[in-house]
């Protein structure tokens, strides 16, 4: 067997060997996956279920989905490097006892300040599903198989956008909203027992010291930029309070690039971002989480609020977007055209038609479900082939005894790319609301209820339609050019990468 040796100085290792339970432990962990996706999906259909029940403002909801994303995001790196230094089966199995344990606490919450906080403790554990599982893969699957069992993984990313959806509208017709939190618990038992008997223990053989620093220093500085973009409509964007905030989240990010330069054990090392490859991977990949995360925080809105639709009827409209994805990773097609097309176009294609699902949605989708149900039919062919093909760039330009960190980086980008969408769309979709309409109320439920006429209510509607149809344009142009500029990137780095191998034979 030979082996391979990196750019960034990693001692040698083999490459990964086909276990011969790869498929069946691909069927656990990818078990384990669906346990967070149905947490965040069910959630998105929740919205307005909490915007009534708890009294919940747009900032209280986007701080209940981003308060998870932004933990999560936080500690992806650390989980990832101590995974690969204690274990990654070990890890995988304290992620779904602590994510079980956070969604009991979620769904007997109160109030949502005591939401926000369950969901932030739900981030810790998902954080170590979310590096676990990836990692897993890379150490059971080769080289040739990899592609298609991480085009299967993401296509349970996708089964549980369709499935989320429709259980939580379900649950929601006739329960209680906290009973969609304790749903989660069920899967996670089912998750655990088979992690503990059939997936096989790996770790790196050096093991390297986890960053507890800069995962602090990584949390403050997302949590900074993030609140900075949310409180900006209410507050101002030249606000004491936005400012301050934001100029928070930069220093501190700052510090934490800085932090990581210096130390022997960074979570992140920097100098993976001189590998063109895996920074272009890098920008595409949050920006397709980008696309996804606030287009779903506004299609539940705009199906429930504007179109009208019950609970359990929106996610049914919203199935569409993740059935698409299903059907094409199953047959194998995204697998198929990598090869044949390469990893550049592959994603420029792919995020091409997320962004021209986005425009179809907000041109021809608000009046009616059938100009969305063309859009998010676009859309999921969008993401069924970059998904993959990004995924896979990172894992690729990542040491093999580093996959938990290079799990890590991907889910990062995934939960921050979910959080920034939630966070800027929302943004532009409140201050749109703002700019047409002038009222004190928090959310449209609130604002509909003080109105104190037909003619004032329908005025208040509109201008909630037009800002979900000017946030949506907003989320298509940002996915186009950063796909554009992502298969840029990759493209060069392949060139890059030819010339050198030409000049050294």
């Amino acid at each position: 067997m030979t082996t391979t040796t990196t750019d960034n100085g990693a001692s040698p290792l083999a490459p990964p060997e086909r276990h011969p339970q790869r498929w069946i432990i691909l069927g656990v962990i990818c078990l384990a996956q669906l346990t967070v996706l149905l947490d965040n999906t069910v959630l998105n259909v929740a919205i307005p279920s909490l915007t009534r029940e708890l009294d919940a403002s747009t900032a209280d909801i986007q701080w209940v989905i981003s308060a998870y994303s932004l933990v999560q995001s936080g500690l992806l790196l650390t989980a990832g490097s101590t995974a690969d230094r204690y274990g990654r089966k070990k890890m995988l199995a304290a992620g779904l006892v602590l994510f079980g344990a956070g969604s009991l606490v979620a769904g007997l919450a109160q109030s949502t300040g005591q939401l926000i906080a369950a969901r932030a403790g739900m981030g810790v554990g998902g954080a170590l599903l979310m590096t676990t599982t990836l990692a897993v893969i890379v150490q059971v699957f080769d080289d040739a198989e990899r592609v298609k069992a991480i085009g299967l993984w993401a296509t349970v990313n996708s089964l549980g956008f369709a499935v989320g959806p429709l259980l939580g509208g379900f649950m929601l017709d006739h329960f209680w909203w906290g009973a969609i939190f304790l749903i989660n618990i069920p899967v996670a038992v089912v998750g655990l027992v088979a992690t503990l008997v059939l997936v096989p223990e790996s770790k790196n053989p050096r093991g390297d010291r986890p960053d507890l620093l800069g995962a602090v220093l990584s949390t403050i500085g997302m949590t900074g930029v993030v609140y900075a973009i949310i409180s900006g409509p209410d507050e101002g964007w030249t606000s004491a309070t936005t400012l301050t905030s934001a100029a928070v989240g930069v220093v501190v990010m700052g510090a934490f690039v800085a932090w990581e330069l210096r130390i022997p054990y960074p979570m992140l090392d920097m100098h993976f971002f001189r590998n063109q490859k895996f920074t272009g991977a890098v920008a595409g990949a949050i920006l397709v989480a980008f696309g996804m995360g606030g287009s779903l925080f506004l299609l539940t809105q705009h199906l429930q609020f504007v179109l009208g639709y019950g609970p359990l009827e929106a996610g049914l409209r919203t199935a569409p977007l993740a059935l698409t994805v299903v059907a094409l990773n199953l047959t194998g097609i995204g697998a198929r055209l990598l090869p044949r097309l390469g990893t550049p176009l592959t994603i420029a294609s792919g995020m091409t038609c997320l962004a021209a699902g986005l425009a179809v949605i907000s041109l021809l989708g608000g009046d009616s479900y059938g100009g969305m149900l063309a859009g998010l039919i676009v859309m999921g062919a969008g993401i069924a082939l970059a998904m993959p093909a990004m995924a896979n760039a990172i894992m690729s330009a990542i040491p093999p005894e580093k996959a938990g960190v290079g799990a890590g980086v991907n889910g990062t980008l995934a939960e921050f790319g979910n959080g920034l969408g939630v966070a800027v769309l929302g943004a532009v979709l409140n201050a749109r609301f703002a700019a047409l309409v002038s009222v004190s109320a928090a959310s449209l439920p609130a604002a509909l209820a003080a109105a104190t006429s037909d003619a004032e209510r329908a005025r208040i509607s509109d201008a909630f339609s037009s800002g979900l149809e000017t946030s949506q344009l907003v989320g298509a142009v940002a996915v186009l050019v950063g796909g554009l500029l992502a298969a840029a990137l990759l493209r060069r780095a392949e060139r890059a990468d030819s010339a050198v191998a030409a000049s050294s034979v």
